[in-house]
């Protein structure tokens, strides 16, 4: 497949290095790995806290093992669908794509999420893949203007949702006095208005009927966001390598906290089917996992494996035959089992860890300090946000275009430093007003 198109950016201007070897989209993967988003992954919640322990799972050793595992799909469909190959992401691109598709989350996971679509909502609203695509193209700092200035097709693969806000948000929000759950805030998934001429640039080389249809979703009701129906080939590989490695990884670390026990894996066989669980060999790795043996970790560490080769091996490429354009028409899907089984693992994990009470309250925690970072940044910005978020600020226009200044300063803090700045504006006596922003 001739790529000139897709290896595009939106600055046209180049470094021309002599004698760079690199194709363009290896020069993509390394702009994200040297990027300061991708850096502060490593102090940014997945599930538990960082600060809850040193075992489990950041959002950066997240990113680097769905990075793996689409190299993973990519092997097995290169061999079992060869057909398909000038359609297919080079190992590069994906790996661009997997590594980049958490950078928008703010601190403290899906409560920060949520902290800040509460007090955006009537300024555009905050979701986390929304502000990946506004980060890769406006804020990080390989480039004045357009961000790290990635490709065409390695924008196209993140993004997962190519619909806006205002299209696919719910009508009714909570009221001030409402004793309704944090999570009612929740946002819908989705991109941001202020990022209109860049989905424009991204989807003009497809032709007007691809463009609408891709662009299609679910529409809101009062109570219920709306969805997207479509994903481009790219990103339907890395959803397929994100579930995996948040369904079998999250799995692991639940057992290795003992939060997950032999019994609950119990419940998840008998939810499967009986025949496609014995097909993968599944019964066999009971033991592994749960094993109490001196050699435990390097057992369940086995049976992790063992599942995720089975769950890579069953993916597939589809043919819709709804686009013109094969990299929106073909799509890669798992096994309608191997769907199921995520399905029941990310929902055991909900219900044993994120359920947990003491995971909720460090949950609300972080919800709690995001929104009231975000609520004196929003009233003393001009005065107390550092450069150059201050010179934004001071020069907004609007109170909206004020507002997403501070979520784009909080959203890019680490847990680390969130706590630190809350401490520093509303915990007298911890720490120094002369520790730099």
């Amino acid at each position: 497949m001739k790529n000139s198109i897709w290896e595009e950016r939106r600055s046209e201007k180049s470094l021309n290095r002599k004698a760079d070897l690199r194709t363009p989209f290896e020069r993509d993967r390394a702009r994200v790995i040297h990027s300061a988003a991708f850096r502060r992954l490593q102090s940014k919640t997945q599930i538990l806290g960082v600060s809850e322990g040193d075992f489990h799972r950041t959002r950066l050793t997240h990113s680097m093992e769905v990075a793996q595992i689409g190299r993973g799909l990519l092997l097995v469909i290169e061999r079992n669908q060869p057909t398909f190959q000038e359609w297919l992401p080079s190992t590069a691109l994906l790996e661009t794509i997997c590594l980049s598709h958490d950078l928008g989350h703010p601190p403290f996971g899906h409560g920060g999420e949520v902290a800040l679509n509460s007090k955006l909502y009537k300024y555009g609203g905050f979701e986390a893949n929304g502000q990946t695509l506004r980060l890769l193209t406006k804020l990080e700092a390989h480039t004045p203007r357009y961000g790290l200035n990635l490709t065409r097709r390695s924008l196209l693969g993140v993004l997962k949702y190519p619909v806006f806000y205002e299209e696919v948000c719910k009508k009714k929000w909570p009221k001030k006095s409402s004793t309704s759950s944090r999570y009612a805030w929740f946002p819908p998934k989705c991109i941001f208005d202020t990022e209109k001429k860049i989905l424009n640039w991204l989807l003009s080389p497809f032709n007007y009927s691809d463009r609408k249809l891709f662009c299609e979703y679910f529409p809101p009701n009062e109570n219920e966001h709306g969805a997207s129906k479509h994903l481009s080939l790219d990103t339907s590989l890395m959803e397929l390598a994100d579930d995996i490695a948040y369904g079998v990884h999250d799995l692991e670390d639940a057992i290795a906290l003992k939060l997950i026990t032999r019994e609950n894996w119990q419940e998840v066989r008998k939810a499967c089917d009986s025949w496609w669980w014995k097909a993968q060999n599944l019964g066999s790795l009971e033991d592994q996992l749960f094993s109490n043996a001196d050699d435990q970790s390097s057992l369940r560490k086995q049976a992790i494996g063992g599942i995720v080769h089975s769950l890579i091996s069953s993916v597939e490429i589809v043919v819709q035959k709804k686009f013109e354009n094969p990299l929106l028409d073909l799509n890669a899907k798992l096994s309608r089992e191997s769907l199921r089984f995520i399905s029941i693992l990310k929902g055991m994990v909900f219900r044993h860890v994120i359920q947990l009470n003491s995971v909720q309250l460090s949950n609300y925690r972080g919800h709690h300090i995001v929104r009231k970072l975000f609520e004196i940044f929003l009233q003393e910005g001009a005065l107390i946000l550092p450069d150059p978020f201050k010179k934004k600020f001071t020069t907004s226009s609007s109170e909206k275009e004020a507002a997403r200044i501070v979520s784009d300063y909080i959203a890019g803090m680490t847990d680390s430093f969130a706590n630190k700045t809350y401490e520093k504006l509303f915990e007298p006596g911890k720490g120094s007003v002369f520790e730099k922003n």
